[in-house]
Order: structure tokens, then C-alpha cells, then sequence
């Protein structure tokens, strides 16, 4: 076969373009990035972002919730060693976070359920002020995706409304009850001003969704590194839930060269904040600080980010 019939098959099977980039120089080849609307880095040149999750949640759970104990409570009766589960997280885990947080000098993003913190103002006010944000996280545990809509819309004000009553700052971001919203919630949130949310798996880096003819940022959450997931349902030990927290962020800041990545850990108050789980973190998270180019940012922080970025994934 001739040069020129040569060109003219590929030409004519759409493989010419191939064919120009099978001859290309091994440089051309290798500086080509992933497919896809990606920047290198992120527009502040960070690598990689990590984003922090403390779930502010007991003392907003209801009477028998689920807890590590057997589930054979009779009706009519209170399990009492299962509140004291939760009144742990509250009165010891969330203060021992706070303190971690505090030595390794990041900022996180605490997601409050209203009735928590009314009953314990004084830390969420705390919380608040060493820096950290404060996302709602609905009223109280009931599930809201079989919700009406005026009923969903009072809920999330009621939790939103709380927070703001006792710590002063308007929540931006929402998480809803193991991540379970309804059809109508993003449309609620962005009724009631909110920003973003977190209630998404489908992604390692935020992007943005189109709610009520506005842009609404979606801040992927993950199940991967979420101690409620690992350490409770799983019972991983501490040892595997850090091995498997270093092992995501390895290949997320491999990856990180070369696309924008997120890294999302979660933390719940009573599992969390329990002495081995805070030693743990701090062993990861000073592990994760000797990489160049990694920075911490609030979830409120990475949805001004990304809104205001022309480069942000769009679906």
C-alpha cells in the first residue's frame, strides 16, 4: 500500500488521528493529560485537597438508637448503656477532635444536627470559634427523602434556623441522614440560600449542578475513610482504617499531578473522638502533611472555589 492510499484509508475509518498519535515522539505522548475538563492543579496550585468531616450528631439522636449493643431491647424500655454511647461524643469525642484539629493546624467542617446543638450550645459555639464550619445536618436523625415538600423545607430551616440561633453563622452546606435526599431537597436548599452540598459519591473533586436555574456546588463525600462505615460497621482496627485512609490519599495525590482530586475523611463524635481514633488521625494527617503541594480547606471554602471557577465540571 501506497503513502498517499495509506492516508486515504485511515482518512476514510477515522483512524488517521490515531495513526498521528501512535508516530508521535514519546515526549509529545507523554505530556497528553487524562481526557476531560480537568486543570493540573487547583487554581490556588494546590496538589491535592483535603477536606475533613467531624459530624456533630449525639444528643440529637432518638431514644434506642442504633449503637454497638444487641438490638433486643423490649418495647416500653430505654437502653440506657446505648445513651451513654452517644453522651461520649459530646462530652469527650468532639472536645478531643477539637484539640487535634487545634495541634495539627487544619480547619474542618463539623455537620450539626439542630437538635445537638441545642442541647450542647456551648460547644457548638466552640466549635465555631476555633475556626471551623458549621454545616447543617437537618433537625434531628428522622430520614427526609419520603418527606412533602413543606414538611422537608420545615426541617432543614428548623436545623439551619438552630445553628444560626446559637452560634451565630448562617450554614451553607447540608448533609442530609446518611446521605439519603429526596427528590425536592436541593431544590429546598437552594431556596433557602445554601451553597452546596455533600451528599454525592460519584466523584473525587466537586463540581457543579445546575438547581433552579442557579449553580449549586456538590462537595463529593466518601465512604472509603468514614470511621461509621469502617470502624463501626466494619470493625476495622485503627491500624486498617489508617492504612486504608493512607493508601486512598497515595494514589489521590499520584493522581493529583495531573487532575484535580479531593480527598474526603469523616469522623463521627462517639467513634471519631474515641483516644485511639484521635491518635490515629494525628499519625495520618501529619503523614498526609509532609507531601508538597496538599492543602486543607472547609467545605464552605471549596464551594466558593469551584462556583467561581470557569474550569469546574458542570452535569
Amino acid at each position: 500500500m501506497t503513502t498517499s492510499t495509506r492516508r486515504t484509508f485511515l482518512r476514510e475509518t477515522g483512524m488517521l488521528g490515531v495513526a498521528g498519535l501512535l508516530n508521535r515522539p514519546d515526549d509529545v505522548m507523554a505530556s497528553r493529560q487524562p481526557a476531560g475538563n480537568h486543570q493540573n492543579k487547583w487554581p490556588d496550585g494546590s496538589r491535592l485537597v483535603v477536606s475533613i468531616s467531624m459530624q456533630f450528631e449525639s444528643g440529637g439522636q432518638p431514644d434506642n438508637a442504633e449503637s454497638p449493643f444487641p438490638q433486643n431491647m423490649r418495647q416500653g424500655f430505654r437502653d440506657l448503656p446505648a445513651a451513654t454511647w452517644y453522651e461520649y461524643g459530646y462530652k469527650e469525642g468532639i472536645p478531643r477532635m477539637l484539640d487535634n484539629w487545634d495541634e495539627l493546624g487544619v480547619k474542618v467542617t463539623s455537620h450539626m444536627v439542630g437538635a445537638a446543638v441545642l442541647k450542647n450550645p456551648d460547644l457548638a459555639r466552640a466549635i465555631v470559634a476555633r475556626g471551623h464550619e458549621a454545616a447543617a445536618h437537618g433537625m434531628n436523625w428522622s430520614a427526609q427523602y419520603d418527606m412533602s415538600y413543606e414538611q422537608e423545607k420545615e426541617f432543614i430551616k428548623k436545623g439551619a434556623d438552630a445553628i444560626t440561633q446559637v452560634t451565630g453563622t448562617i450554614p451553607v452546606g447540608y448533609n442530609a441522614n446518611w446521605l439519603r435526599r429526596g427528590d425536592h431537597t436541593l431544590d429546598i436548599l437552594k431556596e433557602l440560600g445554601f451553597k452546596y452540598h455533600i451528599d454525592d459519591l460519584s466523584r473525587d473533586e466537586p463540581f457543579i449542578v445546575r438547581v433552579k436555574k442557579g449553580d449549586f456546588a456538590v462537595i463529593p463525600y466518601t465512604l472509603r475513610c468514614n470511621d461509621i462505615l469502617l470502624i463501626e460497621g466494619k470493625n476495622f482496627s485503627v491500624d486498617q482504617f489508617f492504612q486504608q485512609a493512607k493508601s486512598e490519599f497515595d494514589q489521590l495525590y499520584k493522581e493529583g499531578a495531573h487532575r484535580r482530586r479531593q480527598m474526603s475523611i469523616s469522623f463521627h463524635d462517639r467513634i471519631g473522638g474515641t483516644p485511639q481514633m484521635v491518635k490515629a488521625t494525628y499519625d495520618l494527617i501529619r503523614y498526609i502533611q509532609q507531601h508538597q503541594g496538599v492543602s486543607f480547606k472547609r467545605k464552605d471554602e471549596i464551594a466558593r472555589i469551584i462556583l467561581s471557577d470557569p474550569a469546574a465540571i458542570r452535569e
